[in-house]
């Protein structure tokens, strides 16, 4: 038996005046995932324990059975993890973006937050913009590192744990009062504005009419982490696919195999094919256990407040990687258990996370059942199927 879990990051919403009250999974071109729905379960579950923060990191922690409330030691230190940043038992990671700030005001604090991906830049372009930045910030006490896309990081000697605002909870908002309470941090924002601003990149983006990246925004800090191997918790080997630092830093945390997928970015248009014929290779050919395939898209969506542009990356999601995935398995004989579900919502009218439940969708090639529901959010929670505790959905994957 063959074991997978496939994620729509954010990919459950609430109902859209514009698609007839309806939520964009309800809405979207589903056939891949209504038909696995009519065969397979269909319920909620609450991945983000209550009194918790509604993240990808509490939430995919949950949904591989990694109970939050134990393991989880902030984000940042998870991305940390990711690319290989040695830390310390004493160091403090931080989620180092790099977004857009709006530049007609005349002072920092006046500025609003426009874009917390800025305009999704390219890992290349950001590689430059942060050198620039380490260049005139980096001290013995606070170090960059590079990431993904706009997702960095900053190491932070003998640091705290200080409470800082995630930067998609205050999209159009003016940052004054979101900025840090501790002054150096504080004032290392201020000062990647002005190293960044006119930075020949970004008057080379705005000519494009691409959001400049003219802000480090520091957020998620966090403590080195302590997982468990994956495969002495489930008896499992386990390989993970995604496009996104935290995910890859989940993997590495509990011991499981992390497949880089090359053109694989996090945005809408990402290496569909790659991703779903690396989670058919590591099953088949390399004889792992389970897979985890993470896709960023429908989050993404979420936070840029896009109704069209969600839709499209759950139908990217159905078509281009559970269709082939699910046929591919097929063709091979194999048997296969596979849950598909989002972390949390993202609901449009809000631009971030909640902790509202999530629908999930479990199937098993060997049990073939027959059922009327489709898989979304409505449907699930009429099935009266609930699994209360997030990190116990795993447990129904593999029991049998």
């Amino acid at each position: 038996m063959k074991y997978l879990v496939i994620l729509g990051d954010g990919m459950a919403d609430r109902p859209i005046e514009e698609l007839g009250n309806k939520t964009p999974l309800q809405y979207a071109n589903t056939p891949k995932m209504d038909e696995l729905a009519s065969k397979g379960e269909v319920g909620m579950v609450h991945t983000i324990p209550d009194g918790m923060k509604p993240g990808s990191d509490t939430a995919n922690l949950s949904v591989l059975g990694y109970n939050p409330r134990q393991y989880y030691s902030g984000r940042s230190p998870l991305e940390a993890l990711s690319i290989g940043v040695p830390m310390k038992d004493t160091d403090i990671a931080l989620r180092c973006n790099i977004v857009t700030l709006s530049e007609e005001e005349d002072t920092y604090e006046e500025r609003h937050i426009i874009d917390h991906s800025a305009s999704e830049i390219s890992t290349e372009d950001c590689a430059v913009l942060l050198e620039a930045v380490r260049k005139e910030l980096e001290t013995e006490e606070y170090k960059f590192y590079l990431g993904t896309s706009y997702r960095h990081c900053l190491i932070w000697d003998k640091g705290e744990v200080v409470d800082l605002v995630q930067p998609h909870d205050v999209l159009g908002q003016v940052i004054g009062d979101k900025l840090p309470e501790n002054p150096v941090l504080r004032e290392m924002m201020k000062k990647s504005y002005d190293i960044l601003v006119n930075h020949p990149i970004n008057i080379e983006r705005k000519k494009q009419g691409l959001n400049p990246a003219n802000s480090c925004w520091f957020w998620g800090a966090g403590t080195k982490p302590a997982l468990f191997p994956f495969q002495e918790k489930t008896s499992k080997t386990g390989a993970m696919i995604s496009a996104v630092d935290l995910l890859k830093g989940i993997a590495v945390g509990t011991s499981m195999k992390v497949i880089n997928v090359e053109g694989a970015n996090g945005g809408l248009h990402t290496n569909y094919d790659g991703k779903a014929q690396a989670a058919v290779d590591v099953l088949t050919k390399e004889g792992y256990d389970f897979v985890y395939v993470h896709l960023e898209g429908p989050d993404e969506m979420g936070h840029q407040g896009s109704v069209e542009r969600k839709v499209k990356a759950i139908e990217n999601l159905d078509q281009l990687i559970i269709r082939p995935i699910v046929e591919a398995l097929e063709a091979t004989g194999e048997d296969f258990r596979m849950v598909i579900l989002p972390d949390h919502p993202t609901p449009i009218c809000l631009r971030t996370h909640t902790a509202d439940n999530v629908p999930y969708l479990l199937y098993d090639s060997t049990d073939v059942q027959e059922h009327t529901w489709h898989y979304n959010e409505e449907e699930a929670e009429k099935t009266d199927n609930y699994v209360a505790e997030g990190h116990k959905l795993i447990d129904k994957l593999f029991e049998k």
